[in-house]
């Protein structure tokens, strides 16, 4: 497992989560031994935004004597009343919901309390307004509730609540076809969705990446918007490759599943190069670094993604970017232009040309 912190909590978290919606229609037996596999890899990082309530008690039996070596997303508008997952926005309803998952959980705390799935201005206000917002910030102020979350897929929605200053971790659907405008969630411009994730990455707050292969139609060319299928491996690169990523929550229903995603950390380079999408990406996405690296290996020993991703975060105002770039040791002034990162670039990104203007906003 590879670990990233999320810089406002100091959580170390794995970049591969655990994805709850199918867990329930396994049985117990193979809920035990999917849940007990993954803690063996190191995985810690749980969302539990299940399609069913039974997910609850098969955590509680696998976790409880380990709860505080695992992290686990809670979600304050997912409610069980009926045994299968529900949505709502009513404080009593939410309330009741909570203190029925911590029984089943076996736990006393959450480490990520999340606004559940918001997308509208008006379930906001309704959210705000009703008594939802206000428990959940008790829970926080009763130490139950470690840490504020948010999940939604509409950037709008997710800036206007993060200017609230209350959000550790936004939850948020990223994959190419909803980056490129293909897909149910594909809410936002590719620019108002890249300017989310810059502002996640310059104020700390981790991303936690739900929909990574858009609901698997990404990875069949039968239903993938772009008519050619991805692999589970390209999405997952594709998504932890954007600012502001710690974890991609794939969906588990049993120990194949994950064994099968975690081959992901033994798969070749080759096998995560997502370069494929720049032979369907839109018009406004051509010359635009999207930090793939598919450039590489450069001549000169530059990282040509890393550089371009401080350089796009430090003129989006985080203030950190420069000194990460400071440490780099190739720079952009060490591009010789020999123009081999333009001609492998899937985005006909004029990278040499990037080189020039990084060097001299950074002055070296």
């Amino acid at each position: 497992m590879e670990y990233r912190i999320n810089r406002r909590t100091g959580d170390k978290i794995g970049v591969i989560g655990f994805g709850t919606a199918s867990i329930c229609e396994a049985t117990a037996a193979e809920a035990a031994a999917a849940l007990e596999y993954a803690y063996e890899q190191g995985v810690n990082y749980y969302d539990l935004a299940t399609a069913g309530e039974r997910t609850f008690s098969y955590f509680g039996s696998a976790f409880a004597g380990v709860r505080h070596k695992v992290i686990y997303q809670v979600h304050f508008g997912a409610e069980y009343s009926r045994g299968e997952y529900g949505w709502t926005t009513d404080a009593d309803a939410i309330k009741r919901s909570v203190e029925r998952q911590l029984r089943a959980l076996r736990t006393d705390h959450i480490d990520y309390a999340f606004i559940h799935c918001l997308d509208e201005p008006a379930d906001w206000e309704k959210y705000r307004k009703g008594g939802a917002l206000a428990y959940l910030l008790r829970m926080k102020e009763e130490g139950v509730a470690k840490h504020i979350g948010l999940s939604s897929h509409v950037p709008a929605l997710a800036q206007k609540v993060l200017d609230t200053g209350l959000v550790d971790m936004l939850m948020f659907s990223i994959n190419p076809g909803y980056d490129y405008q293909q897909g149910e969630y594909a809410n936002g411009s590719g620019d108002e969705r890249m300017e989310l994730y810059r502002r996640c990455e310059r104020e700390g707050v981790g991303i936690s990446v739900m929909k990574v292969f858009s609901g698997g139609q990404l990875l069949a060319a039968e239903t993938s918007p772009f008519g050619k299928a991805l692999t589970e491996y390209r999405c997952i690169r594709y998504a932890l490759d954007k600012p502001g990523v710690l974890t991609v929550l794939p969906g588990v229903r049993n120990k194949a599943d994950l064994e099968r995603l975690l081959g992901y950390f033994d798969a070749s380079e080759e096998e995560k190069d997502y370069a494929v999408i720049g032979t369907f990406a839109p018009a406004d996405a051509a010359g635009k670094c999207v930090y793939c690296n598919h450039c590489q290996p450069c001549p000169a020993g530059i990282d040509v993604g890393t550089v371009n991703k401080y350089y796009d975060l430090a003129r989006a105002g985080d203030r950190l970017a420069a000194d990460h770039y400071m440490t780099l040791t190739k720079k952009a002034s060490d591009c010789i232009a020999c123009g081999h990162c333009n001609r492998r670039c899937p985005f006909k990104t004029d990278q040499v040309g990037r080189m020039r203007e990084i060097a001299a906003y950074f002055g070296k």
